[in-house]
């Protein structure tokens, strides 16, 4: 027996099976789980971390929104599903529609349906939450009390941003110093605005803002506000600056005029500064930001009669020239090199099919080498040698092949291989390798009161500086309130709180009258519950995955377009879930390490020790109970949970 659908044919991949092709006499269905034995052993109800919380950066309680949005986890009287669900969402990530946009889902990767046949659509459901929050005008509760205490965030990106949220939760007064016209840092500047849209981002900010968090844009620290401004007014500072200075192409002479970097070129076309391009772009790098770049040139083409400084001009900060309102764009080639093999890029690989129909040339396995000039000083050409890219011993190795030289024709040349930190007026912050260096609990060692989080420490996802500023935010509040720094649990991720959804129902636990013997008989503590959700991931082994059936995946629309299409078609090609789709998307959550209501284990039970809890008594996690008079330890119950929640203990 297998998990492949009825009407599938043999091409199908599947990932689990019972049986391997060829078994014609299975084995004894009682050996397999039913092993009636006794033992000293009896259930107990473990809550664990999913692989999809334990791999999000930003810590999100992924199981618990997806059990709300499937049905499982019911919300307060008066509270829709999607609220509930939005703000469970949230209490991690403030940006639902834009990373559930852009975020390249690290938490899919790590997902166990992965052992079934495929992953569950996290972000596609994240997606539909947070258009639903924007349609609904859904706004962050403000905190009651104030505790008086001001910090300064220096930097409004993803990491600056979502450490304002926090600390505004916490009650404290927040100021965010931005040197940009606008909020969002890469969110706005660093990525297309096909793919983070521009009222969508604004929504989610301004989310922010109404908390109470007060901006003070085009103001550089350094220039328009000292350091010890900031430490005269405020109680503590987190450093978000992000890293939005390119990295120069890693080739010699590589100084010419039309040879710029990704985070220069990106800005000036999120400005509206850029408007052409070269005919000829080459883009070097292999990462997501390369991808966009790439994308963005395709989409604006070239002017045939524009004056080439135009386009530089623009990159280096000025308007473009009037040419490119009367002139019609045509197709620019594109050409995107990366030193990784095509299908060991580190782009989302969804997002590098895309390129590819859109008719972006990837050549994969190609080292700049150095560059072709004219006359004039301008590149006209890339040199490239053909080499072969590996880790190893954590460090990058590139092997180059001598005699496989070669010139790729350009007319602009966009460097994609990095970020760096602008310490320009924070000398004092850079730890001697061109990032801050912190603790775990991102404090600057021996600057009492600065915190830092995002590019700064290491450039890396935008959810990766959320959970940063996050993380942040907790250790600036133990600062104010003049604690000592927590010790971060081993999986630094928010969790389902049983206490608190049993306060939510109105259940109490009573205080204990003396030492306890096992806590089934007792009202001082949940059944036999233990929540090692701060050290421990649960494991795809762990789980019956017997139970799920083949099951596809409720996928978005996307939109591809061609070579034609995308000349000058800047329109959002992702498409939200319907609620329908939603739902049922959440309903493929595994909900490892959690019940989910199944009632395997009640059915199953051949002493019928395993029981429902009553109604008025039961809730999310507190769904069975055990009666040990009947339990003999045979562990059926245990073999047959889908979630690895029940897990033999006691006695041991």
């Amino acid at each position: 027996m297998s998990t492949r659908p009825a009407d599938s044919d043999s091409s199908t991949k599947l990932t689990f099976r019972r049986y391997a092709d060829g078994d014609a006499s299975p084995p004894e269905w009682r050996e397999v789980i039913f092993q009636a034995s006794y033992t000293h052993k009896c259930p107990t109800y473990i809550q664990s971390t999913p692989p999809c919380q334990g791999s999000c950066p930003s810590g999100e309680d992924i199981r618990g929104w997806l059990q709300i949005a499937r049905g499982t986890e019911k919300p307060p009287q008066g509270v829709p599903w999607q609220e509930y669900a939005w703000r469970r969402l949230t209490e991690a990530n403030p940006f639902p529609s834009v990373m559930g946009r852009v975020c390249p889902a690290p938490c899919e990767t790590g997902c166990n349906r992965n052992e079934v046949e495929d992953h569950v659509g996290i972000n596609s459901v994240e997606h539909f939450l947070g258009e639903y929050a924007i349609a609904k005008g859904l706004a962050f509760k403000r905190p009651e009390v104030s505790t008086g205490k001001k910090v300064a965030v220096i930097g409004g990106g993803p990491a600056g941003l979502s450490c304002a949220y926090h600390l505004a939760l916490k009650g404290h007064s927040v100021t965010i110093f931005d040197e940009h016209e606008h909020l969002g840092g890469m969110m706005r500047y660093g990525i297309p605005g096909f793919r983070t849209p521009r009222e969508v981002l604004d929504a989610e900010i301004q989310r922010i803002l109404d908390l109470g968090v007060e901006a003070r844009l085009k103001c550089r620290i350094g220039t328009d506000v000292t350091m010890e401004d900031l430490r005269r007014d405020y109680q503590a500072v987190f450093l978000g600056m992000g890293a939005q200075s390119g990295r120069a192409l890693p080739a010699p002479d590589a100084e010419a005029p039309n040879v710029v970097t990704a985070t220069s070129f990106l800005r000036a076309f999120n400005d509206g500064r850029l408007r052409h391009v070269g005919k000829r772009v080459v883009v070097v790098g292999g990462g997501d930001t390369s991808i966009d770049v790439a994308t963005v040139a395709r989409r604006l083409g070239h002017i045939e009669h524009a004056k080439p400084t135009d386009m530089e001009r623009a990159i280096a900060g000025h308007m473009a020239h009037d040419v490119a309102k009367v002139s019609v764009a045509q197709g620019a080639e594109v050409t995107l090199t990366s030193i990784f093999a095509i299908d060991t890029m580190q782009a989302n690989k969804h997002e590098i099919e895309q390129a590819l129909a859109e008719g972006i040339a990837i050549r994969g396995g190609l080292a700049p080498v150095g560059i072709v000039r004219g006359p004039d000083g301008r590149a006209t050409a890339l040199r490239v040698a053909h080499c072969q890219a590996k880790f190893a011993g954590g460090k990058l190795q590139i092997e180059m092949k001598p005699g496989t030289e070669e010139d790729i024709p350009a007319d602009l040349i966009v460097s994609a291989v990095g970020q760096a930190v602008d310490f320009a007026g924070l000398e004092e912050f850079d730890s001697g390798k061109g990032m801050v260096a912190t603790d775990r609990n991102y404090q600057v060692p021996g600057k009492p009161g600065v915190f830092a989080g995002g590019d700064v420490l290491r450039p890396h996802l935008l959810t990766t500086a959320i959970g940063h500023g996050s993380i942040a935010a907790d250790g600036i509040d133990r600062y104010l309130g003049g604690e000592e720094p927590e010790k971060r649990p081993k999986i630094d991720a928010h969790q389902f709180d049983l206490m608190r959804k049993m306060i939510e129902k109105g259940l109490t636990i009573t205080q204990a009258a003396g030492p306890m013997h096992g806590t089934d008989a007792s009202s001082a503590a949940v059944h036999n519950y233990d929540n090692r959700s701060e050290r421990y991931v649960i494991k795809h082994e762990e789980l019956f995955l017997g139970h799920f059936g083949y099951t596809p995946r409720v996928k978005r629309n996307v939109i591809t377009l061609s070579r034609e299409s995308a000349l000058g078609n800047f329109e959002e090609r992702l498409q939200p879930l319907l609620e329908a789709q939603a739902v049922e998307e959440a309903r493929r959550c595994m909900s490892c390490g959690l019940c989910f209501e199944c009632d395997n284990c009640v059915v199953y039970c051949p002493q019928t020790a395993v029981f429902k809890v009553p109604k008025s008594k039961s809730t999310t996690g507190r769904y069975v109970d055990t009666d040990y008079n009947k339990c003999i330890g045979c562990h059926i119950c245990s073999d047959v949970c889908p979630t690895g929640y029940i897990q033999m203990g006691l006695g041991e």
